[in-house]
C-alpha cells in the first residue's frame, strides 16, 4: 500500500501516534484501567449511563409505578432523557438524578485512578469530551464528579470541550501538523473514526486571525452513522473515501485550497506506521488491527492528490486529538488531560510546549 506510514514532508519526519506534537507532549493515552470486575472505563461510558438508568428503573418499580413509563431504557432517546431532568414530573427527574449520582461516582472513581498515574501526575485541568458530554445528564454528571472529588480532596478542574465534541473531533487535526504544513492553504481534512459515526470535515484554520490556531472552525462536514448499516470494513473504507472526495470537491468550489493533509481521529493505540495495535473493536466490520490493514496507507492510495500536492496523511487517537482542539484555551496551565465518553472512554494526558513550532 505504497510508502511507509512514516512520513517525510521536505525532511522532517512525521509519525503517527507520535508524543512529540507541535503544541504539547502526550505523555500517555488510551490507559486501560482495570478493577477486579473488569475495564473501569465500561463504568463509565454512554451505555453504563442507561445500565444504572435502568437498574433505577427496577428498583422503583418493586414499590410501585415506573415515572418513566413503560418504553425500555434502551428506547428513550437523548432529548427524552434530557428533559425529563426538566419537566414537571419531579418524580421522574429524582429518578432520572438517582442514575446520574452514580454515574458520576463511577466517572469520579476513574478520574480518581487516573490522577494516580505518574503519567497524570501533576494534573491541573481536565478537559471532558464525547457525545455524553453534549448531553444536559452529562454536564451535570461531569459537575457532580468534580464535587465527589473536592470532596475527597482532591484539587482539580473539569470542564467541558469549548467545542462541540463531534467537531472539536475534526479541529483537533490541525494540531497534528507543524504550521509550516498549513502556510498557502485555508484548510485542511479532518476525519473523526468511532464506533458508531464516521465524520469527514473541512477545518478552516484560520491562521489570519489567530497564529494559535484558536479561531480553526469546521467549515462543512458529513456524517454517516455506521452503526445503522452494519457494514464490512471494506465498504466502510469505500464510504469514508466517497465521503472525503465529496468534501474536496465542495472545498475547491468554495475557494478554499485545502493543504494537502488528511488528519484522522481513531480509537485505540496508534502505532509510528499507522497501524492500531488494540483498541479498534468497535470500529464497523471489525478487523481493523489487522497486519495487513494500514488505514492511512489505504487513504492515500485512494486519493494519492490534493490539488497538485501528493497527499499527506497523519493519525493519532481520537481522544488525543479531541484533546488537542483544547490547546488554545489551556495556556493557563501545564499538565491537563482528556475524558472522552462515547462508546468508549477515551483518555489522553498533555503537557503544553510553551511555543509552537514557527518554521
Amino acid at each position: 500500500m505504497g510508502r511507509s506510514a512514516n512520513e517525510k514532508q521536505n525532511g522532517v519526519l512525521l509519525t503517527h501516534g507520535d508524543d512529540d506534537l507541535p503544541s504539547v507532549t502526550v505523555d500517555d493515552y488510551n490507559i486501560e484501567l482495570r478493577s477486579s470486575d473488569g475495564f473501569l472505563g465500561d463504568k463509565a461510558n454512554k451505555y453504563a449511563f442507561q445500565e444504572k438508568l435502568e437498574a433505577w428503573r427496577k428498583r422503583v418499580r418493586k414499590g410501585g409505578t415506573d415515572p418513566l413509563g413503560k418504553t425500555p431504557t434502551g428506547d428513550l432517546s437523548k432529548k427524552e432523557v434530557d428533559a425529563l431532568l426538566v419537566g414537571d414530573d419531579k418524580e421522574a427527574a429524582a429518578l432520572v438524578m438517582g442514575a446520574v449520582h452514580d454515574f458520576a461516582g463511577e466517572l469520579a472513581a476513574v478520574l480518581d485512578k487516573l490522577l494516580r498515574q505518574k503519567s497524570w501526575k501533576n494534573t491541573e485541568r481536565v478537559v471532558v469530551g464525547g457525545g455524553f458530554r453534549e448531553r444536559v445528564v452529562g454536564e451535570l454528571a461531569i459537575a457532580h464528579a468534580m464535587v465527589l472529588l473536592k470532596a475527597k480532596g482532591i484539587k482539580i478542574e473539569l470542564t467541558p470541550v469549548v467545542h462541540r465534541p463531534d467537531e472539536a473531533g475534526l479541529i483537533g487535526a490541525v494540531h497534528l501538523i507543524p504550521s509550516w504544513m498549513l502556510k498557502g492553504h485555508k484548510a485542511i481534512l479532518a476525519i473523526d473514526i468511532g464506533g458508531t459515526n464516521i465524520r469527514v470535515g473541512i477545518v478552516e484554520t484560520c491562521l489570519k486571525e489567530d497564529a494559535n490556531l484558536s479561531k480553526a472552525k469546521v467549515w462543512k462536514s458529513d456524517i454517516w452513522r455506521h452503526a445503522d448499516d452494519k457494514p464490512s470494513r471494506t465498504t466502510a473504507i469505500e464510504r469514508l473515501i466517497s465521503m472525503i472526495e465529496r468534501l474536496i470537491a465542495k472545498a475547491d468550489k468554495a475557494d478554499l485550497t485545502p493543504a494537502p493533509v488528511i488528519g484522522v481521529a481513531c480509537p485505540g493505540l496508534i502505532d509510528a506506521d499507522g497501524s492500531i495495535v488494540r483498541g479498534g473493536q468497535n470500529l464497523p466490520g471489525g478487523n481493523w488491527e489487522s497486519e495487513h490493514f494500514n488505514l492511512p496507507a489505504a487513504i492515500r492510495e485512494a486519493i494519492p492528490q490534493i490539488g497538485e500536492d501528493e497527499t499527506f496523511v497523519i493519525m493519532h487517537n481520537d481522544a488525543v486529538v479531541q484533546g488537542l482542539s483544547q490547546v488554545p484555551f489551556m495556556q493557563d496551565v501545564s499538565g491537563w488531560g482528556v475524558l472522552t465518553i462515547g462508546t468508549g472512554l477515551g483518555n489522553a494526558h498533555f503537557t503544553n510546549r510553551r511555543e509552537r513550532d514557527a518554521d
